[in-house]
């Protein structure tokens, strides 16, 4: 059965970990991760011999859980839906900085080793953008050539982030969130609607309060004229045509493709189901989201305040659609019913029409069968028994002739 945040915490502080693992057919190690995820504190080494010598240190609470974390173990790994309140922004929207400011050098766990995972991987079949095998990485759209500059930048914003008090991650299992469309053109594309572009298994969302939103890091392409020169395409601007005969041919030729720009552009959404709020800011000049980090948490901040009341009109909406849902089918039942009902009645007349017509024929052929025997009776012995032979050969040809056979096996309607 799946187990709470509050059950593994009563379970851990009851029995070693040894045993708890063993009752799940899990190893210790496992579920000292699974207790890492869901944040549930656990003995240390050492605990329950302390306990024994009445020298064990206090059961320290457990901590309330944080904005993403895991509510809920299962374990078979079923993805179980979780009923959780509105999401609802910090109560003082004014707050400030939780830390001094300062330059980070290390790498924000989102993007900690991320660039080797990334470069290692594919590329789309346009403009060269990299799609790493692995699936559950930060959400970064680029190619290798702005592939560092786009992981400085998401490491910066990740971190003012985090000093602001808002948690930066992936996105939990456990929650259905939504990734927006994403349209790499700098200038969007009516009507765009493929691309061969990677995508996360979940969204990297920021928490601004218990809001989610959703954050994509995208490099924007552009569309410009190329020309095809020794096997690829190379911008027309960048082509510097080799010296010719004057009889000689030029086999290149000229289109309009799309080029990466190094240019970035962050795109923010509501991940709910249901909810349309997307805001981009992109630069102009490389580097420049980098200057707008302050600016862009502080419109995270406000949109964290109407994000709230979209989701509360999206679950308003789907319980309409889900009322709507139910009276339809309950309305197409009642129609099958009575469908169901005329059939019957219409298939329960059809047979009895066909005993009373079959009652019919029953007593013509036992009047034929009545009438022999009687012009029988007054034949000699032998010509009798042939006579009742064949008549006793007939009956067995012609089976039950009982009108009262048949209306036994007759179905009412509402038998059927």
């Amino acid at each position: 059965m799946p187990l709470t945040r509050e059950q593994l915490y009563k379970l851990v502080w009851s029995e070693p970990m040894i045993k708890v693992a063993d009752r799940y057919g899990v190893s210790s190690s496992y579920m000292a991760r699974v207790f890492t995820l869901l944040n549930v504190p656990r003995p240390e080494r050492g605990y329950w011999a302390k306990l024994a010598v009445g020298k064990a240190p206090p059961i320290p609470p457990l901590p309330d859980a944080q904005p993403g974390d895991e509510l809920i173990w299962s374990r078979d790994g079923q993805h179980i839906k979780i009923t959780r309140p509105l999401p609802s922004p910090p109560s003082n929207m004014k707050k400030r900085r939780t830390k001094q400011k300062e330059v980070r050098t290390e790498s924000h766990p989102l993007t900690k080793g991320v660039g080797e995972l990334f470069e290692k991987g594919r590329l789309s079949h346009d403009v060269g953008y990299l799609k790493p095998y692995k699936r559950l990485l930060v959400d970064l759209i680029v190619t290798k050539t702005s592939l560092e500059t786009a992981l400085t930048f998401a490491n910066n914003l990740f971190w003012h982030l985090e000093d602001y008090g808002y948690r930066v991650m992936i996105a939990p299992k456990s929650e259905y969130y939504h990734r927006a469309e994403v349209d790499e053109h700098e200038v969007p594309r009516k009507n765009h609607v493929y691309n061969n572009l990677w995508s996360p298994w979940r969204c990297t969302v920021v928490y601004v309060g218990t809001v989610a939103i959703g954050l994509t890091i995208v490099e924007m392409s552009e569309e410009a004229e190329a020309r095809y020169v020794n096997g690829e395409f190379i911008r027309e601007r960048d082509n510097i045509p080799p010296k010719r005969g004057r009889y000689e041919y030029d086999h290149s030729w000229s289109t309009m493709m799309d080029f990466p720009t190094g240019r970035l552009r962050l795109q923010a959404y509501s991940p709910y189901p249901g909810t349309k709020w997307v805001n981009q800011w992109q630069e102009k000049n490389s580097g420049d989201l980098n200057k707008k980090i302050k600016s862009i948490i502080r419109e995270l901040k406000q949109a964290a305040k109407l994000i709230p009341d979209l989701v509360a009109e999206a679950e308003r909406q789907a319980e309409i659609e889900r009322q709507r849902r139910e009276a339809q089918f309950e309305k197409w039942l009642r129609e099958d019913e009575e469908r169901r009902a005329a059939e019957a009645i219409k298939e329960s007349r059809e047979e009895l029409f066909q005993i009373i017509d079959c009652w019919a024929e029953s007593n013509r052929i036992e009047q034929f069968f009545k009438d022999a025997e009687m012009k029988a009776a007054v034949l000699s012995e032998t010509e009798k028994n042939k006579i009742h032979e064949r008549l006793k050969l007939a009956r067995d040809l012609f089976g039950s002739v009982d009108a009262l056979d048949h209306f036994r096996d007759w179905r009412s309607p509402d038998e059927r």
